[in-house]
């Protein structure tokens, strides 16, 4: 198949806790910018929250905890693929961590954040230590959380593997609006590839969020972008886009002559 229809969901912050985001995904899944799509991105830890302090280690689960299953579920019923991300406990750590389960129920790729921000994700997280790529309708599809998407040095890494679209599961605040505007599209363009970058929107215990999800094409440009309110994206992407925009700017072969470089 050549074609993959999105949807990212930027859910509201006030949302308290895994029951009270877990409903508000189940309530929304009959939305009509939902319905029939093959695919939605929810934002960075969207099953706790992010600004919830220590209760991001009160709320992890295993990936294939309470809340997992239950998601799990909601991609059998709905026959969608949903991609969240959530704070994962594994062998007595904690993760910043994300997930995708097929429409069939069946986990088809997760990732952990490879890079913690300054701030109280050090204290409360540690770092993943490796990229996965995993295919759905035909495209190849990778992740990458927030500040991981930062570094052009894992945007380039991921691409090589020969990924199509680049998920970013994100909580950008409010200050780092360049990140959304500029950076983001910077990463499409430079590959020849489809991002998609969830935030949530509005105040949570203090911290603002930009709000400011979109669907950025291949060429750099939006697809789709949100505002600063609770929003649904939603785009059809074409693997035709990709070989069109990279055959125009062959960026990822002409790297192959940068010897030096060590990329």
């Amino acid at each position: 198949m050549n074609e993959l229809t999105v949807v990212i969901a930027q859910n509201p912050a006030t949302l308290n806790g895994p029951d009270e985001r877990f409903q508000w995904l189940k309530e929304n899944l009959s939305n009509t910018q939902i319905e029939g799509a093959d695919f939605l991105l929810l934002p960075e830890l969207f099953l706790t929250g992010y600004n919830v302090g220590e209760r991001v280690h009160v709320w992890s689960e295993a990936k294939d905890g309470f809340f997992a299953k239950k998601i799990a579920d909601l991609c059998r019923a709905h026959n969608i693929a949903i991609h969240y991300g959530y704070s994962e406990s594994h062998d007595g750590r904690i993760y910043n961590s994300a997930q995708c389960f097929g429409k069939n129920g069946q986990r088809l790729g997760e990732h952990r954040k490879l890079m913690l921000p300054p701030g109280f994700e050090r204290e409360y997280f540690q770092r993943g230590g490796h990229c996965e790529v995993f295919s759905l309708n035909g495209f190849n599809i990778g992740t990458l959380i927030c500040y991981d998407a930062e570094f052009p040095e894992n945007f380039r890494h991921i691409a090589k593997m020969g990924v199509d679209l680049v998920l970013v599961p994100t909580a950008l605040g409010a200050q780092w609006g360049v990140v959304a505007h500029k950076v983001m599209p910077t990463r499409a363009f430079e590959n020849g590839i489809y991002v998609c970058y969830a935030n949530q929107c509005g105040n949570e215990n203090g911290l603002e969020f930009l709000g400011g999800s979109c669907i950025i094409g291949p060429d750099g440009h939006d697809l789709e972008r949100a505002s600063m309110e609770p929003e649904f994206l939603r785009a059809q992407l074409n693997l035709n886009a990709i070989k069109s925009a990279q055959k125009r700017l062959p960026y990822l072969e002409d790297l192959k002559r940068l010897t030096w470089s060590g990329l």
